[in-house]
């Protein structure tokens, strides 16, 4: 079971936040904003995700975690912007 939620989490980032959402208190721990949660939900899914792993984990947001931290962000850039190079072809 733990391998098929880390393919969800990996192809559907929206769908595994959903799914955190409505059965767990994962998301509920590391956001005490629903709006914020809603903004990456929209925006920033894999960062949400990672971000939300760091806080239940106590992990701190420095070192080497802030770099999953970027690389999330970095992720999720890139699936933005790969659909505006595909329109301007």
């Amino acid at each position: 079971m733990p391998c098929l939620f880390l393919i969800v989490i990996l192809a559907f980032p929206r769908v595994a936040l959903a799914l955190l959402f409505l059965f767990t208190h994962y998301l509920d721990r590391a956001f005490h904003s629903i709006l914020l949660l809603i903004l990456g939900f929209i925006f920033l899914p894999f960062t949400t995700l990672v971000f939300a792993w760091m806080v239940n984990s106590g992990l701190p947001i420095a070192g080497v975690n802030l770099l999953w931290l970027l690389i999330a962000v970095v992720a999720d850039l890139g699936t933005a912007g790969h659909g505006y190079s595909r329109r301007r072809a």
